[in-house]
């Protein structure tokens, strides 16, 4: 396990750096790889919780022994980021590109991209992408401007994965539940897919079946699933393991189901591990536990320190941005923690780095591989390329889009100690996870003054790599 030295001072890496050291990665990678030492791998994506979430994260408000244990035994990371909303954290992590680079509108992926499914699938693994999608046509049909973004996105059947069953793939009005009689639709590669409902069934456990399944029927190729849980989003809702819970009767929606989401989310990572424990599989296959943003703003979690914290989902506060990343793999892995930064960019890099897999294209991509901070397969990763992340790129617009009108552009940039916006905003960052204090001008140090120099001259460095997608409103009319 390496680990990373308090930083004296934000050291902020050249791109052209970085490109070089992921080449190097991805050539010795993909030279020596063999079949036979090609792990399983499931990519597991929670739908809105934070750091506060997690028992092993401090957190004190929700019973989560499943992901505390695989926290034990594999290594979690303390400074991971995702993008303050779902459809930034979904574009970026897929396709290892920052959002200012590929960004269309709110539930949209652009068509044209190429995503770590791609290249896992060319790489000789079994592929599955299991749970949520929506990035095909996000925007309802009486939305003003929806007729120019719908269905424009890109469907399932073309995302790269041999098979995928998803929730809200098609238009949102088809979309049905996710929770209480899922509704998903259920094709391969090429193919439109078929809608099929779920009646008297719970999603996650549905998707959990279906990923066992998928593992069943492939026991000659590695194997490699991205599931994104539908948990524990709004609506809040009954859970298999609320009182009362009957999926025959209309479902209530109440703020006091978030609790009984948030644990039940940790239920469906135990039902999972323990399916690969039945197959002897659970210490061979990397799992990988993530979250496409912060809580739901509604929802309040304590913290074993004392405090109360405020869900942050769909901002860009710390408590929007800062979630949980552990991966488990007892095979390969010794337990640790790992404080180098990680942002959703680096987990293309790092998953084709662990598959032994080629980039799809060649566009450039943002992404810093951290497999070194897991584990050394046998030849996979040499010791002398080892780079690593000082600083998480954020360009966060997620207009336009239904329900979008009350968000703004904001473009900035987290290292471990402070956080930086283009518009001048300048905060420090505590050891105290999730807080955050302005550091206004009287108050700034020397030190606090080269850190912002530097800082902003990241932010410029990183917009120069594409012309800046047009600032328009939640309709897509441009904005003066």
């Amino acid at each position: 396990m390496i680990r990373v030295n308090d930083e004296a001072k934000p050291v902020i890496r050249r791109q052209t750096m970085i490109r070089v050291l992921i080449a190097i990665l991805c050539i010795a990678s993909c030279s020596s790889a063999t079949a036979a030492d090609k792990p399983n791998m499931i990519f597991i994506m929670a739908d809105d919780v934070g750091i506060e979430g997690l028992g092993c994260y401090g957190g004190v408000s929700y019973k989560t022994p499943n992901l505390d244990r695989m926290a034990a035994e594999g290594v979690r990371f303390t400074h991971a980021y995702s993008q303050p909303l779902c459809t930034p954290t979904r574009i970026q992590l897929m396709t290892g590109k920052y959002n200012h680079r590929n960004w269309r509108s709110f539930g949209i992926l652009d068509p044209k991209e190429k995503t770590f499914g791609h290249a896992i699938s060319a790489a000789g693994y079994a592929t599955a992408i299991i749970g949520k999608w929506q990035l095909q046509s996000y925007d309802p049909p009486d939305f003003p401007g929806a007729n120019k973004r719908r269905s424009t996105g890109m469907h399932p059947k073309d995302g790269g994965f041999d098979e995928y069953a998803l929730f809200h793939a098609l238009h949102t009005e088809d979309k049905g539940s996710r929770y209480a009689n899922p509704t998903m639709l259920e094709g391969k590669t090429g193919e439109e897919g078929t809608l099929k409902t779920y009646k008297g069934r719970y999603g996650e456990d549905v998707w959990v079946e279906k990923i066992l399944d998928f593992f069943d029927r492939h026991p000659d190729q590695p194997r490699f699933v991205y599931y994104p849980m539908a948990l524990p989003h709004w609506p809040f809702q009954p859970t298999p393991n609320s009182e009362g819970w009957d999926p025959s009767k209309p479902q209530e929606t109440d703020l006091r189901y978030a609790k009984d989401m948030i644990e039940y989310m940790d239920t469906t990572i135990g039902n999972l591990l323990a399916g690969l424990e039945k197959r002897k599989l659970a210490d061979s296959t990397v799992v990988f536990f993530y979250s496409d943003n912060g809580t739901h703003l509604k929802v309040n979690s304590k913290m074993k320190d004392g405090r109360t914290i405020d869900g942050g989902k769909a901002t860009s506060r710390q408590t929007g941005i800062h979630v949980p990343l552990i991966v488990r793999c007892p095979k390969y892995m010794k337990p640790g923690v790992s404080n180098v930064m990680v942002d959703a960019s680096d987990f293309f890099a790092t998953l084709l780095d662990l598959a032994g897999a080629k980039p799809p294209d060649d566009s450039r991509r943002d992404g810093i591989s951290f497999s070194h901070q897991l584990f050394l397969l046998k030849g996979r990763v040499p010791k002398a390329a080892l780079s690593m992340r000082n600083a998480a790129f954020f360009w966060y617009d997620p207009r336009p889009g239904w329900d979008k009108e009350r968000f703004r552009r904001e473009v900035f940039v987290v290292t471990r100690y402070y956080k930086y916006f283009r518009d001048g905003r300048f905060y420090r960052l505590t050891d105290k996870p999730l807080e955050e204090i302005v550091i206004a001008d009287k108050d700034m140090t020397d030190r606090d003054r080269k850190v912002k120099e530097l800082l902003a001259k990241y932010i410029e460095e990183q917009m120069q790599s594409a012309p800046e997608p047009p600032l328009v409103n939640a309709f897509g009319e441009l904005l003066k």
